[in-house]
Parts: structure tokens; sequence; C-alpha cells
């Protein structure tokens, strides 16, 4: 799974009990116009939307939305509360695409998205509604289900605001310890898929680099900067003790395998080997 976390870092989460079709936002019961506009100005400020709920399928008498941007220095999350749907051409979506605010109150606490989305691949659903159940349960404020996030095949899936973690193949019995390690400000490594602010090699060589230090901690380690070629990529990351490493990892093609439960064709998506980790000081040119 490492490596596998998606790279859009700027989100708008729209609720909206549903149904779902196979594709959330453009099947969804909203006025043409509406989704018309609302798709162009994500396609022109870089935004993820992600349509959201709660489990049980409640429908509220007010929409609930949040923005988040994340980043490698600044991770953050606004909330409204909107009347109607159409109320979110309101907001200032150019704002959210430089990163700035949007000049809605912050959302002091974590959102924990799991991903429901069966008419897009029935593995969502099977496996995604019994996560969401249970972590309604013990972080009832913060769980929401949400649309089509990526790597179906890694069911369920859960997103973490505001840091931007994705984790897969998450059970009921796991949601809430993994909730509540991160609340602690901790991974679990054995979930972990990635994080968005960092390109798929770069996330796979912070999984190797945590899992050979055992560290574990979200702050543990920061990616400085890396480079790519041929095949391999360079990560240097820091400590938070001040210490640097230096990660380098080969990406090469999996075994072909169905991407979803849905899926027909046999694709062969890219896996990431370790070729080595080593302090910074002791690199070799």
């Amino acid at each position: 799974m490492i490596g596998t976390a998606s790279t859009v870092t700027r989100f708008l989460l729209l609720e909206d009990p549903g149904p779902w079709g196979v594709d959330a936002f453009r099947d969804a019961r909203l006025p043409s116009e509406l989704k018309n506009r609302l798709a162009r100005r994500l396609r022109e400020h870089g935004i993820r939307l992600l349509l959201i709920r709660r489990h049980g399928r409640s429908r509220p008498q007010r929409l609930r939305c949040f923005a988040a941007s994340v980043s490698a220095q600044e991770c953050w999350v606004e909330t409204a509360t909107l009347d109607s749907a159409q109320e979110v051409l309101d907001l200032d979506l150019a704002a959210l695409g430089e990163r700035r605010s949007l000049g809605l109150p912050r959302h002091a606490g974590s959102l924990f998205l799991v991903c429901t989305h069966g008419r897009h691949d029935p593995c969502c659903a099977e496996r995604g509604r019994p996560l969401a159940r249970a972590l309604s349960r013990s972080h009832e404020e913060q769980t929401w289900e949400c649309s089509h996030v990526g790597g179906d095949r890694f069911a369920g899936n859960l997103v973490v605001l505001p840091h931007g973690i994705y984790y897969g193949r998450v059970d009921a019995d796991s949601g809430a310890r993994l909730a509540r390690e991160y609340e602690r400000g901790r991974l679990d490594l054995h979930h972990l898929r990635g994080r968005v602010t960092q390109s798929f090699a770069a996330q796979a060589a912070e999984w190797y680099l945590r899992a050979a230090l055992d560290r574990v901690g979200i702050e543990d380690v920061r990616l400085l900067s890396e480079a790519s070629s041929g095949g391999r990529t360079e990560a240097v990351f820091s400590g938070n003790d001040g210490t640097g490493w230096v990660v380098r990892v080969r990406t090469s093609p999996a075994a072909p395998t169905r991407l979803s439960c849905a899926a027909i064709r046999l694709s062969a998506p890219p896996r990431f080997e370790l070729i080595g980790v080593e302090p910074q000081a002791q690199r070799r040119m």
C-alpha cells in the first residue's frame, strides 16, 4: 500500500446525504447549473471535492461544509454551515486554491473520512461501512462517510485531516485505535498509505525510514528534498532531533492486478523497493 496516497492537497467537503451515483458529484441530486459552475471553479483552483454524509444517511436541515489546505508547512481546516448547497458558490475558492483563509471559522478538531462510495466500487461499501459505523461510535463528531478517494483495492480507506494522511485496509476493530493514536500525534505504519504532501516515491521513502528507525510520531521526520532519475528516487529527511537521513527507493511496475473490485482489466501499478537508508553525514555521492 505504501506510496499510494492522493497528491491533491486542497479539499472541499460538502455534505450531501445521497444516494451517490457512480460519479458522486456528477450524479448528485443538485441543480445542474450549480454543479457546472462549481466544477469549473474546482478545476480552476486545483481543489478536490468530496461529498460527505453522516453514517446512517440522516437528512440535516442545514449542510456542513469544510475547506482544508494541507502542506508541509501548515495544515488547516475551516468550516461553515450552509442553508442550501447553492451557498457553496459564495465561498472564496480562489483563496483556498492559494492556501489562504476563506474567512471561515477554523475547525479545531480532526476529521476522519471513510470512503463508503459503493456505486463507484462495491469494496468501498462492503468494507467502508462497518468502519464508518465503528468510528461513528468512538468519534461521532469527527467521523464522516465520503465519496471516492482512490485506492479502492485498499478498502476500508480512511483519510485523516488536517494532516492529509491516508490509511488503507482498515477494519472496524482497528478504526478507533488509529483515530486515538492520531489524536496523540502518532501514525500506524501497518495501515499507512502515505500523506498527500509528498510524491508517491517520497511517501514510500518516508514509510521505509519510519519503519527502519521505529519513529511513528507525525512530526518525527520531515521531507527536505527529493530527486528522481532513471526510476530511482533519493529523498532527504530531517528528524525532530536534528538528525538527517537519505533514503533511496527504486520504482518499478508491480505484477498486474485488478485495481478495484469492479475492474475488468488488469493493471500494473508502481511499486517502491528500498535501496538504502543512511545518515545524511555518511552520504555517498
